[in-house]
């Protein structure tokens, strides 16, 4: 991604929910999702990013403009205009990096990525969901997979970033395919993914399906294990997965009808990835400590991970046996997903 600054961004999002998308995809109700539905004027942009710009911050993060929601490079090209220029002031002047923003893959091409990329736009994502014919389909997505790869080669020729987004549970999905789909994409080496599992929201058509019984979401722990699944492949390629299920919000909590919902879902994943490494360790000293006890340290940053949801993760090790004789520590000195042990 573009910039030198902190890894981690300082985002102003803006929602542009539905707008651009040719048509209503079975799962999504984004007004639910995103908790708006305001029309963006030039002028409330400027308004928002004067003010956001005004809150304490490390200015060593970088600043990021985020169109959310819709399908960005769908709107009409006066509109994307529009809602670009109104970022330009504040990137001329360096208060703003860049500007990140979401599509469908059967709207990029060279023209429009090297008008993006003229405009300020580092970093697109795409709608992408799923390589499975059938789920496409099936979801009314209106795109096919062979236009997954152009688009992000016309992205990239560009020296625009590229991120992809993938669901879980979709109707139609196999678990070969979502697994087969995920290495297709590591192919395309994406610079980041997000995994979203499928929800049951009010007013979509996923939910008038649910409710003849048409469609059965996945249980929270099969959710969690695909998408673990999927962590794993993306992290063995060197991709960062940089979220895992939908930001939390009340609009969103409150018109869930079904489906594997979590307010810490991505902590769910990282948690059931962490226990299966440390089980699989712990298992081994255990028979080569005799009586001697062994001190176990771990990043700071992963104590949440490895007590679980309701300390449900450190529970299990303990009924197991595996945490007997073992003393934990947890240093702030060690990076995530590290872990050392010795002899006391």
């Amino acid at each position: 991604m573009a910039g030198t600054k902190s890894a981690t961004p300082f985002i102003i999002p803006f929602f542009i929910a539905h707008q651009g998308c040719p048509h209503q995809c079975i799962f999504c109700n984004q007004h639910v999702i995103t908790g708006t539905s305001r029309w963006l004027t030039a002028e409330k942009i400027h308004e928002e990013i004067v003010r956001c710009l005004a809150w304490p911050r490390d200015v060593q993060r970088q600043v990021q403009v985020a169109f959310y929601g819709g399908s960005f490079t769908g709107l009409e090209r006066g509109r994307q205009v529009e809602l670009l220029e109104a970022v330009q002031p504040f990137i001329r002047n360096g208060e703003v990096d860049l500007i990140r923003l979401s599509t469908r893959p059967d709207y990029v091409d060279q023209t429009t990525a090297f008008f993006l990329k003229e405009r300020g736009v580092a970093l697109v994502e795409l709608g992408i969901q799923s390589f499975e014919p059938e789920v496409l389909t099936r979801c009314r997505r209106g795109h096919c997979a062979e236009q997954i790869p152009p688009a992000v080669a016309c992205l990239k020729q560009a020296g625009i970033s590229v991120g992809g987004q993938i669901m879980v549970g979709l109707p139609g999905e196999t678990t070969n395919g979502l697994l087969d789909g995920a290495r297709k994409l590591i192919d395309l080496r994406p610079d980041m993914v997000r995994i979203y599992p499928a929800l049951v929201l009010t007013a979509s058509p996923l939910a008038e399906l649910y409710a003849m019984g048409e469609y059965r979401p996945l249980s929270l722990n099969r959710a969690v294990a695909l998408c673990a699944r999927l962590k794993d492949i993306f992290s063995a390629a060197g991709i960062p997965v940089v979220r895992m299920g939908l930001q939390p919000s009340d609009s969103l909590e409150r018109d869930i009808i079904a489906g594997p919902y979590h307010p810490g879902f991505g902590e769910l994943v990282l948690s059931r990835l962490f226990f299966k490494k440390i089980r699989k360790l712990l298992s081994v000293l255990q028979t080569k400590r005799g009586m001697d006890k062994i001190r176990l340290i771990l990043s700071a940053a992963d104590q949440s991970v490895f007590y679980g949801w309701k300390r449900c993760a450190v529970k299990r090790l303990t009924s197991l046996g595996l945490l007997d004789g073992i003393e934990v520590n947890f240093s702030p000195d060690l990076s995530r997903s590290t872990i050392e042990y010795e002899i006391v």
